[in-house]
């Protein structure tokens, strides 16, 4: 039996993981200095949650076969440094999923946005036809009891592939350790501005990316992205590329339908909406077609795909209002969430509210990235807490200031949370949306019980 043990075992992807590693037959230990729900219960479900919340050296040991690092730890973690004077092997979470996944194939989902749905998509259509695979996505999926998935069975993994950093030591961004046999690259908008300060060294991360990609392997890109398609244009003449764009589609009483073929004899009605969305689904089925699932089968399974948690989800709705939430929070995000829902509902307006919640969002040279993102709304509210930059160590932005970043008459500026609820409960919904984009939640604003009201 392998001996495992993870250093901040808390995290959304480390606890996940080391339930994956549970499950598949091996001996887990970990640690972590504060655990929160629902990381809390699902390792306690297991026996996995530590007796105790903090650091010990003593749960460090030559029995050890493998020490897992998550980036919550710091580089002078009391458990980290015993590790190292051991000298046992210490992986970050993507190196410990190349390892566990080195035989199988790999398709690696990258891109500053759609991953997780691209990723959800692939997962969907494998899981109608009972085709058995690993996997790593970054949101709790419909049908799926972990986020991480490890067998020793399943032939395929299937990896969202986050261009964040993989651990305290490896500086490396995660994407750039799982060496894909099939890649998808979905679009690059400059994010994490506190680790790629420039847009040109993001941009570098991604040409990385794609050269990783295994002899032979096969990549899929977004050819309506400038950066993308120069990126994989640019790459190695062995690697097969499939480029995509929007499908032929048309939208129906606030239904979308997308053409089987150019020629529109056969469609499939979707339970998602938005040229994002279409593109992601594209992508999705050239994946599965590397992976020898035929567009009709494709298309049969992914009618009953209803999205990605957090990515344009449904709250509640009636016949003349709806609110969804969002988990956009970039620019090119915001733009095209906005889009997606006043194109699908064309004869109703549109309330969005969007919170700058990330490192980037809230620095103020990266304000100016947020130029109308959010000009298609009829209403547009930003929110932000200044609580929230003073924890981040950041230099304090005004409301002024964001307002200008953002631009047009459209916009307002409200930093309390009590008062953004109480302004979107004062407006009639009748013939009118509600959009919710963030990565946070307004600072615990309760979706549900704000949906029921707004649609009441």
């Amino acid at each position: 039996m392998m001996n495992v043990h993870f250093i901040a075992i808390g995290g959304s992807a480390m606890h996940n993981m080391a339930i994956a590693m549970h499950k598949k037959g091996f001996n887990v230990t970990g640690s972590d200095d504060e655990i929160f729900e629902p990381s809390k219960s699902r390792l306690a479900k297991l026996n996995l949650l530590p007796a105790n919340e903090g650091w010990d050296v003593n749960n460090i040991h030559e029995g050890l076969d493998a020490v897992i690092l998550g980036m919550h730890a710091r580089i002078d973690n009391p458990e980290l440094i015993k590790a190292q004077e051991l000298g046992l092997k210490i992986y970050s979470y993507p190196e410990y999923i190349y390892e566990q996944t080195k035989d199988k194939i790999r398709v690696v989902v990258g891109g500053s946005h759609g991953k997780t749905t691209i990723t959800a998509m692939i997962l969907h259509v494998l899981n109608f036809h009972k085709i058995d695979c690993d996997y790593l996505v970054g949101a709790q999926l419909e049908g799926f009891d972990t986020m991480v998935k490890l067998t020793k069975e399943a032939k395929i993994a299937v990896i969202e592939g986050d261009e964040y950093l993989s651990s305290p030591i490896d500086r490396r961004p995660k994407f750039h350790l799982y060496k894909p046999n099939i890649a998808i690259l979905s679009g690059i908008a400059w994010d994490h501005i506190n680790v790629f300060p420039t847009f040109d060294f993001y941009v570098e991360q991604f040409q990385i990316f794609v050269n990783q990609i295994e002899q032979g392997g096969s990549l899929v890109y977004c050819e309506l992205d400038k950066e993308v398609k120069k990126v994989c244009e640019g790459a190695r003449v062995d690697i097969k590329k499939f480029p995509y764009s929007v499908p032929i589609n048309r939208i129906e009483n606030g239904s979308t339908f997308i053409a089987h073929t150019e020629l529109k004899s056969k469609e499939t009605e979707l339970n998602i909406f938005g040229d994002h969305n279409l593109m992601n689904l594209t992508g999705a089925r050239l994946v599965c077609n590397q992976l020898n699932i035929s567009d009709e089968q494709f298309y049969e399974a992914i009618q009953s795909f209803k999205g990605a948690a957090k990515r344009l989800e449904l709250v509640k709705r009636n016949t003349v209002t709806a609110m969804y939430k969002d988990f956009a929070h970039s620019p090119s995000k915001l733009k095209a969430t906005t889009q997606a829902v006043k194109k699908q509902f064309p004869n109703r307006k549109l309330i969005a509210c969007m919170e700058l919640h990330t490192f980037s969002s809230l620095t103020e040279e990266f304000l100016k990235e947020y130029r109308g993102s959010m000009e298609l709304a009829d209403d547009a509210i930003v929110y932000f807490n200044q609580h929230t930059i003073e924890h981040k160590k950041l230099k304090p932005i005004s409301e002024e200031q964001v307002k200008n970043a953002f631009g047009g008459n459209n916009i307002r500026v409200i930093t309390n949370t009590q008062l953004l609820q109480e302004e979107l409960l004062k407006m009639n919904f009748e013939h009118k949306n509600l959009l919710m984009m963030s990565s946070g939640n307004f600072d615990g604003i309760d979706f549900k019980a704000l949906g029921e009201k707004v649609v009441n």
